[in-house]
């Protein structure tokens, strides 16, 4: 079957209307509010697992799209979840993006200390005032911070998207993130990308506002 050519809002059109004949197919049915949030995250990855390996906080989709209402500071871990983040959208709810990775202090830092920049990051994030959305989809050592002082003393005005991917501390910081407490959206298992996090930011912007899906 030769591929035809499609402007960009049919192609996204009949990717969602096979992602759900396919779903339905399995017999897989999602809650109206996440239903949403899966499919962007299947959509970008033409992977149909995350259906069943995606967690939800009990009312998170309502807190983080809140937040997002209030401006909340939006810090990923990454500046490739960073790029992947919808700034029109972000523009139009008056979000505040940030990743601080790449800053040559934070470097230096991690350096001296022994740790990854990931942490020290983090680090930094936590003193950012006002309600802050921590994306995760790379790094595992950018939550341990935030997992810390949250065991230590419960923090407010936060949420997670946990979707990093990898081998090393994946599956244990999100196991660790689900069991804390924190208001999160979670990937379990190995599978996760930046892609994934920032299609999960996406997702949760789209419909708040004036942040329409473009």
């Amino acid at each position: 079957m030769e591929p035809r050519d499609m402007n960009p809002s049919a192609i996204e059109r009949r990717s969602m209307e096979i992602i759900d004949a396919e779903l339905a197919g399995a017999r897989i049915t999602l809650a109206a509010d996440i239903a949403p949030i899966v499919r962007r995250v299947i959509h970008a990855t033409a992977d149909f697992s995350f259906a069943g390996t995606m967690r939800f906080s009990d009312g998170i989709v309502d807190r983080i799209r809140g937040m997002t209402r209030s401006g909340a500071a939006v810090v990923t871990d990454t500046n490739m979840a960073l790029a992947g983040i919808n700034k029109e959208a972000a523009r139009r709810l008056n979000l505040t993006l940030a990743c601080l990775m790449a800053e040559p202090d934070v470097a230096e830092e991690a350096r001296s200390r022994g740790i990854t920049r990931a942490a020290v990051s983090m680090e930094r994030a936590l003193g950012v005032p006002g309600p802050k959305l921590f994306v995760c989809g790379n790094a595992p050592t950018f939550l341990m911070p935030l997992l810390d002082r949250y065991e230590a003393c419960a923090i407010d005005d936060i949420a997670v998207i946990g979707a990093p991917v990898g081998f090393v501390n994946v599956v244990e910081t999100k196991e660790r993130l689900w069991a804390s407490g924190i208001p999160c959206v979670t990937a379990m298992g190995r599978r996760g990308g930046s892609g994934v996090a920032a299609a999960i930011v996406n997702a949760l912007m789209y419909g708040v506002g004036d942040a329409s899906q473009p």
